[in-house]
């Protein structure tokens, strides 16, 4: 067993789900934070008796590095990766993998000349929900997928994106509700029906927000080589973030996700059942939300796993690049007011 040394950059909101699930293992350490807002790598650095860096380019040189992880701001994901890649550093990001579907290309190449590792985070696919009907796809239970839906009805106020000087901006968020809150849950349908994408027909525009050049309301169609049709329902202006909703209309019966709780109801009147188990816990920080679940800690658990030769890696960027294609074709064809083909 290697002893894998771990720098992370980016100290925000996410950092702790990574941190601690680092140091909860016996093969990895901790040796460095880096994040240009000097007091909050201070304070990690601090918490988790490691090195702070204010500039990644100077931790990469000090540190003897072996892996990063990357919770920055979108825009910063595939430089970022692309320099890792050149130190030889495999590289764990958080999603999106890229504002833009060539960057994600690039990082993928970067990569596979370097021969590291690159996964990118989407821990939604851990979830007991949806690996229920998951697998209720692939045993041939539930049949052929139809067609399916999915709804995200979030609450992002404009005092939520006051307190961010990243947040609402194309260059540096690269959109709105679908690439920040809608993602995971548009990766987990596009997962769930498993085929290329035929066509995307997508309205985007901002109907609740006075401070933000980004979408806050999304609607439209994704069409697969497969033949099944879904339709998905995003805004980030309503009160509350009510439970994301998934369904599909299957052969044999409807999956559907509401939350985290996943119901497949058969045909044949048998009703399967999947929730996050309470006594599966793992405590991240003091202070951090409960929400988080464990499902962080299973991707990066696969993701060590894989460094050290003992798994598949379940999420590899290829995989991820797919969902970028979705997401690109959705802002393609909301900007440009038509319907994306793909071949």
């Amino acid at each position: 067993m290697t002893q894998l040394r771990v720098g992370m950059i980016g100290c925000g909101n996410v950092f702790p789900m990574h941190a601690a699930s680092v140091v909860a293992r016996e093969d990895a350490e901790l040796v460095a934070v880096c994040d240009v807002k000097e007091d909050r790598a201070d304070q990690k650095a601090e918490l988790y008796q490691c090195r702070a860096y204010y500039d990644y380019l100077e931790m990469f040189e000090q540190e003897n590095l072996d892996v990063i992880h990357i919770a920055l701001p979108h825009h910063l994901h595939a430089p970022v990766t692309i320099e890792a890649t050149k130190k030889g550093l495999h590289v764990l990001t958080e999603k999106p993998m890229a504002i833009h579907y060539q960057d994600a290309v690039d990082m993928i190449e970067a990569a596979n000349e370097a021969d590291v590792t690159l996964g990118v985070i989407f821990q939604n696919r851990y979830n007991p929900g949806s690996q229920l009907i998951k697998k209720m796809i692939e045993s041939g239970d539930l049949g052929a997928i139809k067609s399916g839906k999915l709804s995200v009805t979030w609450d992002r106020s404009d005092e939520y994106y006051q307190k961010s000087d990243w947040k609402g901006t194309w260059d540096k968020e690269g959109g709105g509700v679908v690439i920040d809150q809608a993602i995971h849950t548009m990766d987990l349908m596009r997962w769930f029906v498993n085929s290329d994408l035929k066509y995307v027909d997508a309205t985007i525009s901002n109907r609740a927000h006075e401070i933000i050049e980004v979408e806050d309301a999304a609607e439209g169609v994704i069409a697969y080589q497969n033949g099944v049709v879904t339709a998905f329902h995003a805004i980030n202006y309503y009160t509350y973030d009510a439970p994301v909703e998934i369904e599909l209309h299957c052969e044999k019966g409807i999956a559907k996700m509401v939350a985290d709780q996943a119901t497949v109801t058969l045909n044949n009147g048998q009703v399967f059942i999947a929730d996050n188990n309470p006594l599966e816990t793992f405590t991240y920080e003091d202070g951090v939300k409960g929400y988080w679940g464990v499902s962080h800690v299973k991707q990066i658990n696969n993701f060590y796993d894989t460094l050290q030769g003992k798994a598949e890696l379940d999420i590899p960027a290829e995989e991820a690049l797919k969902t970028q294609e979705m997401i690109n074709a959705i802002y393609q064809s909301g900007h440009e007011k038509r319907r994306v083909n793909f071949n």
